[in-house]
């Protein structure tokens, strides 16, 4: 099957956990496009049998550039299997307010967007204080010190669970079947 995996990402995780995507399924034996949504613009839908999208949460929303794809190619992507993969530090834990604040953002998105994904994975992203400027990085260790996770200064920390994300990949994958293309002739 022709799958997209599709990505925005702000400091590279998500980047990296849509690569891990793309890898996991063409090793599976599945065409694959990987794809980074800064780069989506006349993107015919139409070409594959699937699509995962994936984008991080970032102050209570997800990158403007995959809210404009999913907005602008709402109707195709409701033709197609979809996943998204919502990166985000807050499901790395458990605590309900978290989890509550996913599930809002989620709403958010999709009323925004207009497209409901068949499946959603909440993915865990991680600390990239490699990527952090000066200001982000201190309110980012304050976000950790507040939920009490102990992070080091300049030294990334990643909480996606790798093994999860093969499960969750390989669940989407059953049942998927090729689509039938317009004007296409089935034989028999």
């Amino acid at each position: 099957m022709k799958l997209l995996v599709a990505y925005a990402t702000t400091d590279g995780q998500t980047r990296k956990i849509a690569r891990f995507a793309a890898d996991r399924l063409a090793g599976l034996g599945h065409a694959v496009e990987l794809l980074n949504l800064e780069d989506a613009e006349g993107l015919d839908l139409s070409r594959f049998d699937g699509a995962i999208l994936a984008g991080s949460l970032h102050a209570g929303g997800y990158q403007k550039t995959l809210v404009r794809f999913a907005t602008e190619a709402a109707a195709d992507l409701a033709q197609m299997p979809t996943l998204f993969l919502a990166v985000s530090l807050s499901a790395a834990g458990d605590d309900l307010d978290d989890w509550s604040g996913l599930r809002t953002c989620l709403a958010d998105f999709k009323a925004a967007t207009g497209w409901t994904p068949a499946r959603v994975e909440h993915v865990a992203g991680a600390f990239r204080f490699s990527e952090y400027d000066f200001f982000r990085a201190w309110a980012m260790r304050r976000i950790a010190d507040q939920k009490g996770e102990t992070v080091e200064p300049g030294k990334d920390k990643e909480y996606t669970d790798w093994a999860a994300l093969v499960l969750a990949l390989d669940d989407w994958l059953v049942g998927l079947t090729p689509r039938v293309k317009a004007g296409a002739v089935s034989a028999g």
